[in-house]
């Protein structure tokens, strides 16, 4: 039998002297007894995919509002590319694989339904603001439920990464800084592939410099950037793209803002303000009717305000669930004789 042990001796005599090392974790916010099979990283990542909150990404939008199609990617088949194109770049440092996938996986647990647009618009309402960072902690921590009570009880290095794989600071692990780029990475390039899918862009409009420096197809430019945070991360010790590839990368970024992100042909008008009247108006029907939520969510009302748990609640939801009861509530039913 290999034990837990085993494996985190085996960490010592092959990872990287500037990988986390499960044995030297910082520890989690209650301590628990060890499991005598799996390291506490790998705990991590196995609480995470057996959480509910990752099987609801299968239904939220990534970047196309209710897509028609098989093929377009949502917040889940995002979070399994990042999961991917991390373990990659990880196993290529000699970082914790482990680690590494824990973050990645938990990284998006709070995004709202309807993608960026549903999460600009539960900000606009919430007085707090909102921050999918933020509420991906908030979900981990307290929000998703278990045999253990609330949260998932995760490693400082695991929550560390999931909260600052976006925003002004840096996670303080080397994986959390490799899961920060693999998720541009990933967002770029699918989100190529979809827009070129849905008709909205042409292989063609895609810039030329570009493409001639990362590669023609999603296949090349995903190996160009992750062969070169390799090579960039070996050469220098620290997580990093080459001046060259970085560059070109970001140009692709803004091009995709300018002509994907903000093209009307994806954000309708029309659509955007559906999603808005949508999350306002279940934000301000829940705000009113608390007890109308799950139990789960009413019974945190005590400790963490009105407020605070309906945000919680509507961030939770799918694009269907919320689709649901919007219609529920708000839609008109025809009248029918109970027999």
């Amino acid at each position: 039998m290999i034990t837990r042990e085993m494996q985190e001796e085996r960490e010592y005599r092959f990872l990287s002297e500037r990988a986390a090392k499960a044995a030297e974790s910082l520890g989690r916010q209650e301590e628990e007894e060890p499991c005598p099979l799996r390291t506490d990283f790998q705990r991590d990542r196995d609480r995470i995919i057996h959480s509910k909150a990752l099987r609801r990404l299968m239904h939220k939008t990534q970047v196309f509002l209710s897509p028609e199609g098989d093929h377009f990617r949502t917040r889940l088949t995002h979070t399994l590319d990042v999961a991917q194109i991390s373990r990659t770049i990880a196993r290529g440092l000699g970082l914790n694989e482990d680690l590494t996938e824990a973050i990645a996986l938990g990284h998006d647990l709070g995004h709202t339904p309807f993608g960026h647009n549903g999460e600009n618009y539960l900000a606009e309402r919430h007085a707090g603001g909102f921050h999918h960072n933020e509420q991906s902690l908030r979900v981990v921590d307290i929000l998703e439920t278990g045999h253990r009570g609330r949260g998932l009880n995760l490693t400082a290095e695991v929550r560390d990464g999931i909260l600052n794989h976006t925003g002004p600071d840096l996670p303080f692990t080397q994986e959390g800084r490799v899961v920060r780029i693999s998720d541009r990475i990933a967002y770029i390039n699918h989100d190529i592939d979809d827009a070129i899918r849905a008709g909205i862009i042409t292989q063609e409009d895609l810039p030329k410099d570009c493409l001639a420096v990362l590669g023609e197809d999603h296949r090349s430019r995903i190996n160009c950037l992750v062969t070169d945070m390799i090579r960039s991360g070996e050469a220098s010790g620290d997580i990093t793209q080459s001046e060259e590839c970085g560059y070109y990368m970001n140009k692709l970024r803004d091009f995709m803002f300018t002509y994907v992100y903000k093209s009307e042909k994806v954000k309708q008008r029309e659509e955007l303000f559906k999603v808005r009247n949508l999350i306002f108006s279940l934000y301000d029907y829940f705000l009113e009717n608390p007890e109308e939520m799950p139990s789960e969510h009413q019974e945190m009302l005590t400790v963490y305000g009105r407020e605070e748990v309906v945000k919680d609640y509507i961030a939770g939801m799918t694009d269907r669930y919320a689709l649901s009861n919007y219609n529920q509530l708000f839609v008109p039913h025809g009248w029918k004789l109970d027999t």
